[in-house]
Order: structure tokens, then C-alpha cells, then sequence
């Protein structure tokens, strides 16, 4: 399995130059936890958290998935969520999507893909909700819209999580974020539109 042997032999070398770069590197991060951010975003390889916003290990709190979807019935997110908000205590909730995303194209096509399809229907919902103003773009334009309407239905979504709500009535100081990162420059562009101005019920 050379591919594997490659990623251990990777290791070996960043974990090398880490330390001589910084000695206490290693042991600083073994001690301690305390990210100010969590970033919820896709699974695709060509968006990693920490490189594309130049952060080290231990400064971002990750959780990935397809078309970085934050659904109220996904407990994997939901605790991800909760863990950071009330144990880490982050002060920011970063929802970032990116233009071409391979979900959010796959949930505008009709081609039948298995099990994700059940997932993807949450996508489906978002282009069928928007359905006016996405016919009347390009394809091209329109997976890129959708792309963005997914980010920001996502945000909405963390705002209404009982998790956020919770913190929010307790005083703490949370900021959701909705981002958009592009493949094609390497830049992020922050969305703001009014689905973010929901207000937490008391």
C-alpha cells in the first residue's frame, strides 16, 4: 500500500520540521483546547479549514460533512455543535460553503446516486424554496446562487438549534457567520443577507 506508507512517511517529516521549528509545539497541544472558532463545512478535500483561513492544529474546532449541511436531526453535528459552544465556549459559529460544490450540483441534477440522495433532499428543499429567482439564472449561475442560499440556510439553521438558543439566553456571546469560499481565487466572501437577522426567542 505505497499510498499509505506515503502519508505515514508525510508524517514523520512534518512532525520532524514542526518541532524544529518549535520545540514545545507538540507539548503546548497536548495540554490544551481552546479554539475561539468552529467551522462547519463541506467534506470536499479542497477546503481545508485551517489552511484556506492560515490557523494552526488547535485553533479551529472542525466539523465537516457533504454541502456542509447543519440539519436538527444530525446528532453528530448537533453534539459537535454543542461541545463547542458550551465546553469550548467559542465565540464564533463559521458556516462556509464553496462555489462548485459537488452536493449542491448533484441536488440540482435528477441522477439517482444512493443513499446520499436522502441526504441531498435537504438541498433540494432550499433550490425548490428559491425556485423562481434559480430558473431565471444560467446553469452556471445557478449552482453558484444555490451554493450561497445553502451557506445561509445552514446559518439560519444553527440559529434556531436549541444548543444556540440555550447559550444565547444565558448571555453568551456567540456570532454565526455565513462564508463562502471560491476554488478559483482561494477567497472567502462573507454573506449578508436578511435570513440572518432571525432573532433568538427568549
Amino acid at each position: 500500500m505505497p499510498e499509505i506508507k506515503k502519508l505515514l512517511d508525510n508524517n514523520i517529516r512534518w512532525a520532524k520540521a514542526t518541532h524544529e521549528q518549535d520545540p514545545e509545539f507538540f507539548e503546548k497541544l497536548s495540554t490544551q483546547q481552546s479554539p475561539v472558532y468552529l467551522w462547519i463545512g463541506c467534506s470536499d478535500s479542497r477546503v481545508p479549514a485551517n489552511q484556506i483561513v492560515d490557523l494552526l492544529p488547535g485553533d479551529i474546532f472542525v466539523h465537516r460533512n457533504v454541502a456542509n449541511l447543519v440539519i436538527h436531526t444530525d446528532f453528530n453535528c448537533l453534539s459537535v455543535l454543542q461541545y463547542a459552544i458550551d465546553v469550548l465556549q467559542v465565540k464564533h459559529v463559521i458556516v462556509c460553503g464553496h462555489y462548485g460544490c459537488g452536493g449542491v450540483e448533484a441536488a440540482l441534477g435528477s441522477q439517482k446516486l444512493g443513499l446520499i440522495d436522502n441526504w441531498l433532499l435537504h438541498i433540494k428543499d432550499i433550490a425548490s424554496e428559491h425556485a423562481e429567482q434559480l430558473n431565471a439564472l444560467s446553469e452556471a449561475d445557478k449552482l453558484s446562487r444555490l451554493c450561497e442560499l445553502n451557506v445561509l440556510q445552514q446559518a439560519q439553521n444553527v440559529q434556531r438549534t436549541s444548543v444556540y438558543q440555550d447559550a444565547i439566553a444565558r448571555g453568551q456571546d456567540v456570532k454565526i457567520h455565513a462564508w463562502i469560499y471560491s476554488l478559483n481565487n482561494g477567497e472567502i466572501k462573507t454573506l449578508k443577507e436578511p435570513e440572518l437577522s432571525i432573532q433568538p426567542s427568549a
